[in-house]
């Protein structure tokens, strides 16, 4: 089957859904910031502020990639193009990363119980869950920022539009459907069956980069 006859005809809607799902891809694992979103949804306390929280803060550091990206590739065409090629590369290892995980099983685990948190605290644990491990920067801006910079100056807002919405999507099912989603998360075969999707997904998203690499000036 060839894969790029799945992507939408029309531009823009073709870099929204890159965003939509680039982000997706990365965002969706089994991690202490999703099992804190996750226990704050079962415990019902400050979801709301928890769960904006994490989208803003994965939308500001994606539109910072792809900006800071863009005005660091300018007219440099070859590191564009090496740039490309490496994220291709990652998406490549990411996606047979996950598709090694679809075959152990593995589960989300969020404990409900424990003293309550101020929205105060509870904010700063998700701040300290978000900005304070490594890999959000290497994902949101190295990664989708690289990304986002290869397509039209006009498209960048659309892919950056598609990214965020991504994370708002996640977190929100995330924190107001936990009661209801825990014991899925809980299902080692949930997440087999989601990382495989993810690691085809992503060995997708690395063809289309190389595509854009053999095609480029």
């Amino acid at each position: 089957m060839n894969l790029t006859s799945l992507v939408p005809a029309d531009p823009a809607l073709a870099v929204f859904f890159q965003g939509l799902l680039l982000s997706l891809g990365l965002i969706v694992a089994i991690g202490a910031q999703n099992a804190f979103v996750l226990r704050q949804g079962l415990r019902r306390e400050h979801v709301g502020a928890v769960v904006l929280f994490c989208a803003l803060a994965d939308a500001l550091l994606i539109t910072a990639g792809v900006l800071g990206m863009a005005q660091a590739l300018g007219e440099n065409r070859q590191l564009a193009r090496a740039l490309a090629l490496a994220g291709a590369l990652f998406l490549a290892w990411y996606g047979w990363r996950a598709l090694q995980r679809a075959r152990r099983p593995s589960q989300l685990h969020a404990a409900a119980g424990g003293e309550g948190l101020s929205a105060r605290a509870a904010l700063a644990q998700a701040a300290a869950f978000t900005l304070l491990n490594p890999h959000v920067y290497l994902d949101t801006v190295l990664l989708v920022g690289s990304v986002g910079a290869q397509q039209p100056a006009a498209l960048r807002p659309v892919f950056i539009a598609g990214a965020g919405l991504a994370s708002l999507l996640w977190f929100t099912l995330l924190g107001f459907g936990a009661r209801r989603l825990a014991p899925l998360f809980a299902r080692p075969q949930a997440w087999q069956w989601l990382d495989a999707l993810i690691g085809l997904t992503m060995l997708g998203l690395a063809l289309a980069l190389l595509r854009h690499v053999q095609i480029g000036p």
